[in-house]
C-alpha cells in the first residue's frame, strides 16, 4: 500500500491526498512508510530476491527435485544458503514444485508363495556394503507398450548396484538386475556372499532361475510378507521418485527414449545430484567414498 499513499501524495496528483489523511483511511502508520520511502528496497528483499534466483535456476534445471534438494542446490551451486523452510516458502509463493506421482493400481494378480523367510522383518538397516540389498519391478507405457525395470537397491548407501530394464517382465528381468549387481560389486574389489536380496513375492522373484542366480553368488534371498506394502517401502520409495522424475514427466514415444531416460537419471542425477538427509546430505556415491575408503585403509 506504500506506493499508493505515495502516488496520492504526489504533486501532480489529480486529487492530491495528504500522507497522514491515507494512512488514516488505510489504518497503516506513517513512519514505517517513511522508512520505506527512503529506502523502498530493503537488504532483506534483496536477499529473498537472490535466493529466489538461485532456487528458479536450479529448479529449471531439474524440475523434479523438490524444495530440501533445491536448497542444497542453491546453497552449492550459487552460495545462497538458507534453511528449508525458507525454500519451501519462496518456491511455494512463486509456484515452483516438483512433479507428483499418481496412485498405484492394483493388476488383480495374486503373489505367488514364499520361498524364502523374511530376514528383514522391516528393519531396513545396514551398517556395510552388500550386506542387505532390495529389489523390486516397476512398469510404465510407452505408445510402443510398456517397459520394465527392475533394480536392485543397497540399502547402506541407497545406490542402485543394478538394474534391468526390458520390454517384457520375465524372471529374467531379475536375474540380470542381480547378475549386474554383482559384476558392479565384484568390479569395484568388493565380495558379495552372505548379502541379503530381500524382495516381494512377484513371480519373477519365486522362479527357479532366480534362486539359481542367487545360489550362484552365494546371496540369500528373502521375502516379505502378502499384501504388506510397508515390508519393502524403501524400494518403493526409489520407484516413486523415478516415477515422478521421470517416468510421469511426458509421454513417451519409444521405449527407447524411456530406457535412456531411466539410465540417465539413474547414473546422473539420482547417484551423483541427489543429496539424501539419510546419508548427512550426501549422494550415494559421495557416501561409499567417503564411508567406505576409511575402512578399506584400515584393513
Amino acid at each position: 500500500m506504500y506506493p499508493l499513499v505515495r502516488e496520492l501524495a504526489a504533486k501532480d496528483a489529480p486529487l492530491r491526498v495528504p500522507v497522514t489523511v491515507t494512512c488514516r483511511v488505510l489504518k497503516i502508520a506513517r513512519q514505517p512508510y517513511y522508512r520505506w520511502l527512503e529506502l523502498p528496497v530493503t537488504d532483506a528483499d534483496y536477499e529473498e530476491a537472490y535466493r529466489a534466483h538461485a532456487l528458479f535456476l536450479a529448479h529449471q534445471e531439474d524440475p523434479g527435485f523438490g524444495y530440501r534438494l533445491l536448497a542444497d542446490e542453491a546453497a552449492r551451486e550459487h552460495g545462497e544458503q538458507m534453511a528449508d523452510r525458507t525454500a519451501w516458502r519462496i518456491c511455494a509463493d512463486n509456484g515452483w514444485w516438483c512433479a507428483f506421482g499418481k496412485p498405484r493400481r492394483r493388476n488383480g494378480k495374486r503373489p505367488g508363495p514364499a520361498v524364502h523367510d523374511d530376514l528383514v522383518e522391516r528393519i531396513v538397516t545396514a551398517d556395510a556394503p552388500n550386506r542387505l540389498w532390495l529389489t523390486d519391478i516397476s512398469e510404465h507405457w510407452t505408445r510402443e507398450g510398456k517397459l520394465y525395470i527392475c533394480a536392485v537397491k543397497d540399502v547402506y548407501s541407497n545406490r542402485i548396484v543394478g538394474y534391468s530394464i526390458d520390454s517384457r517382465m520375465k524372471s529374467r528381468l531379475a536375474v540380470t538386475a542381480v547378475n549386474n549387481a554383482v559384476a558392479m560389486r565384484h568390479a569395484a574389489g568388493d565380495t558379495v556372499a552372505g548379502c541379503i536380496v530381500h524382495s516381494d513375492r512377484g513371480s519373477q522373484f519365486v522362479s527357479r532361475k532366480l534362486r539359481r542366480a542367487l545360489a550362484t553368488h552365494g546371496l540369500v534371498g528373502s521375502m516379505g510378507r502378502v499384501a504388506a506394502a510397508g515390508d519393502n517401502a524403501a524400494m518403493e520409495s526409489f520407484f516413486s521418485l523415478l516415477q515422478n522424475n521421470v517416468l510421469d514427466r511426458q509421454t513417451w514415444a519409444t521405449r527407447e527414449d524411456l530406457r535412456i531416460a531411466m539410465v540417465t537419471w539413474i547414473e546422473r542425477t539420482y547417484h551423483r545430484r541427489r543429496r539424501q538427509a539419510r546419508l548427512g546430505r550426501l549422494t550415494p556415491i559421495e557416501f561409499e567414498t567417503i564411508m567406505t575408503t576409511p575402512a578399506a585403509q584400515a584393513a
